[in-house]
């Protein structure tokens, strides 16, 4: 059935295209167009056929119905409005522009001059008007065909907080190198879901796959320019689109969209969940000078926040050119519909929020009941899957580890700085060491919120991978093409001795015993655990941290050289996490017998309780921490528990006294004690170790 060349009065919701009544209802958001039209093309997206005005406004919405359409139709759509740069608006009807709400996206994307709604190299800049057509190079939306709730939305593992264990992972980087992964399959959706992939996974232990971003982007035109792209994904512009880039079946978006539901689908047969990292932060439109794609010439005035005294400048908040007004109604409800559509017709289990105050800012800064919060909180779908921030910005007052609202977690970079502070001898003290290790209570102890709310992790996609923080003493980005600007300053690390690999014998053992008790401490800890992928096998970036542009053999992960028997540690603790219930406990600790949650007693190596003193001295820094677990606590544990952890970050062992008692060795972190032999009065703690010792009853 061909479209009919009349366009018949819409619904104006849902946003986008629906395929419905024997056509396709169109909706689109304006507060500000006079007009917004409905360009249909041909199938190739080369050749507009026809061109409609959509009805309305309504509540700010353009509505048109067309029958005879169906899925598979490709178009765009075109803002008339006032060009008015220095009160915020940029409509330009000579620039075809993408629907914010496509779930299908065609064409291919190069950064031409007449994407820019002004004229490149005028006088006036971004106050110029650029009259050229860039339909016939522009991306367009494709109407896909009705999906409805997905299998895998409905079941759904659903790992408790107390539970869970994180696993940050790049689809493609995860796979492209995997030997035991089909070539085909490499660096795709289908391969991270391939049983070579997810005997990897079962094998450690973890629950939940944190993807680094798949929805649809585009690289920067200075990475282009360099011959780079934007490896790890965080410039959206498709926000109901999985990235083509990681498919099999690049061109064709409806096989895309299917390999992704598979993924999930497959994932989820084997118990694991899958969180999306989500940059509802900023688009690639960049600031003034950047491009007219979508969002700028619908509205930019209500898409985007604008400067105060001059509008025709971004507030850049996210540190990408431009900032997305989420404190706009129309806005937040492009937000939850985009991640009730990845919940819904995709399955997913939840969403890490890159720079996720942007989320919560109003006119007057961030506020944890910001209207995007009460809504994502109230929303009905929303209201089962997981809530992840990275709980800073780009803005003033950006840092709010802590402040994130009810069912939030909040990555917590203070545990990685302290854990490797700690271990590394960088001034970290046993008070700021023992804090982070029981879940931040500084930090998270306030409104209900429990231990698992702090995220602790070691290492993450932006930084040193675990390997290299014990491997060099600076970063070394040079292949990004910034002279070595880019990427954190000051990482805490050390080379010892020195920078990279080495053949020394010494100084390998020295970095493999640092790397043992950091992950020790990481998976021992109380709050919710992150691996970064490669962690575990010993993954290197040669120094770089900030491989963001790097897709190639530094970003991604070097199964040839997998350390397997460090793999076989990390499994080793996570079965220790889940076999000790205290550990994984989600109550704050008490101090005292008969109150709710695991009970805490801090000892020097004398075995005496820590006094206020010995929390800052820094003549030692061996201690241990007696964990007690009454009968009934711990997530449904039977019986009493005892659980004795030894730190010791010093370059000797440490003599220390036990409590009265039958002692059992569980876990020796560097390797030097053997598991299960049996301690009665003392330990000699071995060297830059953690030490785990159960109680004999």
């Amino acid at each position: 059935m061909s479209p009919c060349n009349v366009l018949l009065a819409g619904r104006p919701e849902p946003m986008g295209s629906q395929v419905r009544d024997g056509g396709v209802n169109f909706a689109v958001f304006s507060q500000h167009a006079l007009r917004v039209q409905l360009c249909l093309f041909d199938a190739d997206g080369q050749r507009e056929l026809q061109r409609h005005d959509l009805f309305g406004p309504d509540d700010g919405v353009f509505h048109g119905f067309l029958p005879g359409a169906a899925a598979g139709l490709v178009y765009g759509l075109r803002a008339h409005g006032p060009y008015e740069p220095r009160a915020g608006h940029r409509f330009n009807p000579n620039k075809l522009l993408l629907d914010p709400n496509a779930r299908e996206i065609v064409g291919q994307f190069s950064w031409r001059a007449e994407h820019h709604g002004y004229t490149l190299g005028h006088a006036d800049g971004p106050a110029s008007f650029d009259e050229r057509d860039n339909a016939a190079l522009a991306l367009k939306a494709r109407v896909a065909a009705p999906s409805g709730v997905v299998a895998a939305a409905l079941n759904a593992p659903r790992h408790a907080t107390a539970d869970l264990v994180l696993y940050e992972v790049h689809v493609k980087g995860f796979s492209k190198a995997h030997p035991d992964i089909p070539a085909a399959l490499q660096g795709t959706y289908a391969g991270l879901a391939h049983p070579a992939a997810i005997a990897h996974f079962k094998s450690l232990g973890v629950t939940t796959l944190s993807l680094l971003p798949v929805q649809y982007c585009l690289d920067e035109p200075a990475l282009r320019g360099r011959g780079l792209t934007n490896y790890w994904g965080y410039n959206t512009l498709g926000f109901c689109c999985p990235d083509p880039r990681l498919a099999t079946q690049r061109d064709d978006p409806a096989a895309v969209t299917a390999e992704f539901r598979q993924m999930v689908a497959s994932l989820h047969a084997h118990g694991l969940e899958v969180v999306l990292d989500v940059v509802y932060n900023h688009t690639p439109e960049g600031n003034e000078w950047g491009p007219t794609v979508s969002f700028r010439g619908l509205d930019n005035a209500s898409w985007y926040r604008l400067e105060t005294v001059d509008r025709s400048r971004c507030e850049n908040l996210s540190g990408c050119g431009n900032t997305l007004r989420v404190a706009h109604p129309k806005v937040t409800q492009f937000v939850l519909d985009s991640l009730r559509y990845w919940v819904q017709e995709m399955g997913v289990d939840g969403f890490r929020f890159d720079l996720a105050p942007v989320l919560g800012r109003t006119e007057h800064g961030f506020d944890a009941n910001a209207p995007f919060f009460v809504a994502l909180r109230q929303d009905p779908v929303l209201a089962r899957v997981h809530l992840i921030a990275e709980p800073w910005d780009g803005g003033s007052n950006g840092y709010q580890v802590g402040r994130f609202p009810g069912r939030f977690l909040d990555w917590n970079d203070k545990f990685r700085d302290a854990v490797r502070g700690y271990w590394l001898r960088r001034g970290v003290d046993r008070g700021e060491f023992a804090r982070r290790f029981t879940a931040s209570s500084d930090l998270f102890h306030h409104d209900g919120r429990r231990p698992g709310a702090s995220v602790n992790f070691l290492a993450v996609h932006d930084g040193f991978t675990l390997a290299d923080v014990v491997s060099y003493s600076r970063k070394h980005n040079q292949a990004n093409g910034e002279d070595n600007r880019d990427g954190r300053d000051g990482e805490t690390c050390a080379n010892f001795g020195v920078e990279g690999p080495t053949d020394d014998a010494a100084i390998n053992g020295q970095r493999q015993r640092l790397r043992r008790a950091m992950m020790a401490t990481l998976l021992l800890a109380q709050g919710t655990p992150m691996l970064c992928a490669g962690d575990e096998i010993g993954n290197s970036q040669q120094g770089n941290n900030n491989a963001y542009c790097q897709d190639n053999a530094t970003g991604w992960l070097d199964w040839s050289v997998a350390d397997h028997r460090f793999k076989d540690f990390v499994a080793q603790l996570l079965a220790l996490r889940r076999a000790e219930p205290a550990q994984r406990s989600n109550d704050w600790s008490s101090q005292s017998p008969g109150q709710h949650g695991p009970q805490r007693r801090w000892r020097r190596p004398d075995g005496q309780e820590m006094l206020t003193p010995d929390w800052h001295a820094q003549e030692q820094q061996a201690f241990a921490c007696e964990l007690r677990c009454t009968v009934g606590e711990a997530n449904g544990y039977t019986g009493p528990q005892r659980l004795l952890l030894v730190f010791n970050p010093e370059p000797a062992p440490v003599r220390f006294t036990l409590d009265l008692g039958r002692w059992q060795l569980l876990l020796d972190s560097s390797g030097e004690l053997m598991p299960s032999d049996m301690l009665e009065t003392s330990l000699l703690a071995s060297a830059q170790a953690v030490l785990v010792l159960r109680a004999s009853v």
